[in-house]
């Protein structure tokens, strides 16, 4: 079985190296490669090199540890233009970053894999995991994507979810658990809820501004519980035993050193029941940016 750290698994979209903007005056990729060599000597699991730029994609690259220690996911191209493309933007990510094969593809848009070229491609990330570029292909879902329904079509090797102590829904509902037994690997995501947690309540606006009071409430417990927001995120997750990876996203060295920290330390006992949240358009992200 994983220890917690082993499950814990890294998203590359975070450390800037798109945007370019230095962290604490030094580059994005002096920044990158800090992170990776915390996230290997920690011995994390799983790097997601998904929504990254294909300029990122080489500086990642050139960023990993020799030989390259994580099990990498990428993200599958567009499915709507067709296997071609599917194949030669799957090649040219691995050229990228540098390796002869990675762990896993994922299509991030499962909705294109019902359109006119959804099964073509689909079979095509099928044929590149038989020729051994791929060890898994999966498929990356929100909850209105229904995962259990996807899994039953499609039987990937894995899927990505959203899943934290605030956000329980395909854990409450059994979807994971029902994933997980089909012998799909599951890799939770968004357990930050994109800091949701974390934020201030004088900060909170649009569909947030309704999630205060229970918001607050949740950090009360979390303090009685003599814990903390990062603990207790880290805790929930990485003790589901439905998810075989945890996806955490940092943006500097030391924010991977202080997730490092907490998902080491004993876990919470708090009572995750009383945590979530019901509220949908708190819940649902692509919301936010729409209010």
């Amino acid at each position: 079985m994983n220890t917690p750290l082993q499950k814990l698994g890294l998203t590359a979209a975070q450390f800037g190296l798109d945007q370019g903007a230095p962290a604490r005056g030094r580059s994005p990729q002096a920044e990158a490669r800090e992170i990776l060599a915390i996230a290997h000597r920690a011995r994390l699991g799983v790097l997601d090199v998904g929504h990254v730029f294909a300029q990122s994609e080489t500086a990642l690259g050139e960023a990993l540890p020799r030989p390259q220690p994580f099990r990498l996911c990428v993200t599958a191209g567009r499915c709507d233009r067709g296997p071609e493309h599917i194949e030669a933007e799957a090649r040219a990510s691995l050229r990228r970053l540098g390796v002869e094969k990675a762990y896993a593809i994922v299509v991030d848009a499962p909705s294109d894999l019902f359109g006119l070229q959804g099964a073509a491609a689909w079979l095509r990330l099928q044929t590149l995991r038989d020729q051994g570029l791929f060890e898994r292909i999966g498929i990356s879902a929100h909850v209105s994507d229904d995962p259990v329904g996807l899994a039953k079509r499609f039987h990937p090797d894995l899927i990505q979810a959203p899943a934290s102590l605030l956000d329980q829904r395909l854990l409450a509902d059994g979807s994971l658990a029902a994933i997980a037994k089909m012998g799909v690997e599951v890799h939770l995501r968004s357990i930050f809820l994109n800091g949701l947690l974390f934020l201030p309540p004088d900060r909170a606006h649009g569909p947030m501004e309704g999630a205060v009071s229970k918001l607050s409430r949740v950090r009360r417990m979390i303090a009685e519980g003599r814990s903390d927001p990062l603990q207790a995120a880290l805790s929930f997750a990485l003790s589901r035993a439905e998810a075989s990876s945890v996806l955490v996203g940092v943006t500097t060295a030391a924010e991977l050193s202080a997730v490092v920290a907490a998902a080491a330390s004993p876990p919470a006992d708090l009572d995750w029941d009383e945590m979530a949240l019901d509220d949908a358009s708190v819940l649902d992200q692509r919301r936010w940016a729409a209010a």
